[in-house]
């Protein structure tokens, strides 16, 4: 477990005996690692002055246990295991870089999230990855619900100074059940102290709860942010490492899967993640467990050979035989853990979703809709359905986002936020998938069309003249309108034409100049402002007299022809 102050018990047992997997380890670690003449790691530079000042509240975790378990050596030959979700052989190594989708959704948003708030801090979600292995097992193997909250709460030992720090009770029991003293809480192993300040809400349901796995991940990286680091830098993530639990074998640890993460890792479904079995108090499992106490007794076996000899029976001779024992009573099979609502997910329907076009700029009047069914078609509540544009555009949800993700209502159906275009205009697609499950998704396509103009008009009704070989005084300019309302950055094309029937470029009469200050009689690419209002350049004339036209248009089909007049001085 991460993120306590006072260093508990350590791990020294099953450090040694991982000292040789951390050494082969070592050589593809980050920058600034090295390992000691034991093979285990070592940080290669120091930690900074904050690495054991846990701030306000202290370390995140109490130097609670975690798991010591490393990530396998990959060799070209892995022993192959059989995949809980499909029953196919995979490698030990690919088993373990499977992280569970919500889990793994909940570490992406949480570095995006810093990424905007924080971004020179250079979180990597792998780093919460690995946080969250040797805290939780990634959340037990993912055994969240379709918000990301735990099925039952994960707490660590009591922090009552047996073996562990001391610390009492600072919560009065709200966030790990205990009024005496302090556990840590949740797949990030938060204790209470350092959460009522390190907490955030992660999945915007207006709570910070340290048992949901989108607001724990984001607590723990705006907690390994704190102090303006820069993780990029490898003294300054060895020291929020050891800020969040203050222990070099953690530290070892941590980094162990940061770097095996960052090799490449992959989703599976939810509940199917590989448990880690040793704890740093050297006891199996005794790292966080859901909600029975990591402090409770095994039951004592019973040691061979101390059984009491039966009685003597009559006219035995003395002679004992033993007493015959009633056979043990067999225990109850465990009940079978019922499939989440995500596993019994069979398809997506699509949810009556309408047209999906807009203007470039404005907002999509339809929004994708779903349905997750089971193979009955029935639909299924609360599975976490992932909307994701994809393709060459700039129109994102609403919040700017282009990932979202909803969890289906009571009918099974999840509607996307709302869509809006941006200015690149075309086609995209908007897919729907269902997190934590491998299922066909549904594509939609999207399309942006250019902003456009019904009507163009003249700003002013002044005459456009000019004398032979001078310039006009007035500059033109239009306004553009669509169905009555300002039709601003609409694109515009103006032409010095031959003929109200020939709209093809003049060869004389009025020109405008390009930059370099030649003759030019069409200008392309204009747009018109924010209100509408596109003003030309400076207009010339040649020698020649009489009446010319200008006719500028735009898309949409609005035209609008000015007539230039160009005459001779009057005496």
């Amino acid at each position: 477990m991460a993120a306590h102050f006072g260093r508990l018990r350590k791990g020294a047992t099953t450090t040694a005996v991982a000292a040789v997997a951390v050494a082969a380890l070592s050589a593809s670690q980050a920058p600034g690692v090295t390992t000691d003449n034991l093979g285990r790691q070592a940080a290669g530079a120091q930690p900074s002055a904050d690495a054991n000042t846990g701030g306000e509240g202290g370390g995140a975790t109490g130097d609670s246990p975690y798991y010591t378990d490393l990530p396998p050596l990959k060799s070209p030959n892995p022993s192959p295991s059989a995949s809980p979700a499909t029953g196919t052989p995979v490698s030990v190594g690919e088993a373990e870089a499977g992280i569970p989708a919500t889990v793994l959704d909940a570490y992406k948003k949480a570095e995006a999230e810093l990424r905007a708030s924080k971004p020179g801090c250079n979180l990597p979600w792998q780093l919460l990855a690995a946080i969250g292995k040797v805290e939780s097992g990634q959340a037990r193997g993912g055994r969240v619900d379709a918000s990301g909250t735990t099925y039952s709460p994960i707490l660590g030992p009591k922090l009552d100074g047996n073996g562990f720090a001391l610390i009492a009770d600072t919560d009065n029991g709200a966030y790990d059940g205990d009024p005496a003293y302090d556990r840590a809480v949740g797949p990030m192993q938060f204790i209470p102290s350092t959460w009522e300040w390190a907490g955030r809400d992660g999945n915007g349901d207006g709570k910070k709860d340290p048992n949901n796995v989108y607001d724990a991940a984001l607590a723990a990286g705006h907690y390994l942010c704190r102090f303006d680091r820069d993780l990029s830098v490898q003294s300054q993530m060895n020291a929020a490492i050891l800020n969040y639990n203050n222990s070099t074998a953690y530290l070892n640890t941590v980094l162990s899967w940061l770097e095996y993460y960052r090799k490449g890792t992959h989703e599976v479904p939810d509940g199917t993640g590989t448990l880690p079995s040793n704890s740093s108090d050297s006891h199996p499992g005794a790292s966080p467990s859901p909600s029975t106490p990591a402090t409770s007794t095994p039951s004592t076996p019973s040691t061979p050979g101390t059984s009491k000899p039966g009685t003597p029976k009559p006219g035995s001779g003395g002679s004992t035989s033993p007493t015959p024992k009633p056979p043990a009573p067999s225990s109850p099979a465990p009940s079978p853990t019922p499939p989440t609502p995500t596993q019994t997910v069979d398809h997506l329907e699509d949810a009556n979703t309408g047209k999906l076009t807009a203007t470039a700029g404005s907002a999509f009047g339809a929004k994708v809709a779903v349905r997750a069914e089971s193979k009955a078609s029935k639909g299924v509540a609360k599975v976490r359905v992932r909307f994701t544009i994809i393709g060459d555009t700039d129109a994102t949800f609403t919040g700017g986002e282009s990932v979202a993700t909803v969890v289906t209502g009571s009918t099974g159906t999840a509607t996307a936020p709302a869509l809006v275009a941006g200015e690149k205009t075309g086609d995209f697609t908007v897919r729907a998938t269902v997190v934590g499950r491998v299922l066909g998704g549904l594509d939609y396509t999207a399309t942006v069309t250019p902003r456009q103009a019904d009507t163009l008009t003249r700003t002013s009704d002044t005459a456009l003249t000019c004398v032979p070989g001078g310039e006009f005084a007035d500059q033109v300019e239009v306004k553009a309108t669509y169905k009555g309302a300002v039709a601003g950055k609409v694109t515009a094309t103006a032409t010095l034409i031959k003929s109200a029937d020939d709209a093809t470029e003049n060869d004389k009469g009025p020109y405008f100049k390009d930059a370099d200050g030649k003759t030019i009689r069409t200008l392309t690419d204009l747009t018109t402002d924010a209100d509408g209002v596109l003003k030309l350049p400076k207009l010339y004339a040649d020698d020649a007299t009489g009446t010319f036209l200008l006719r500028v248009n735009t898309t949409g089909g609005a035209v609008l022809t000015v007539e230039l007049k160009v005459a001779a001085a009057a005496s």
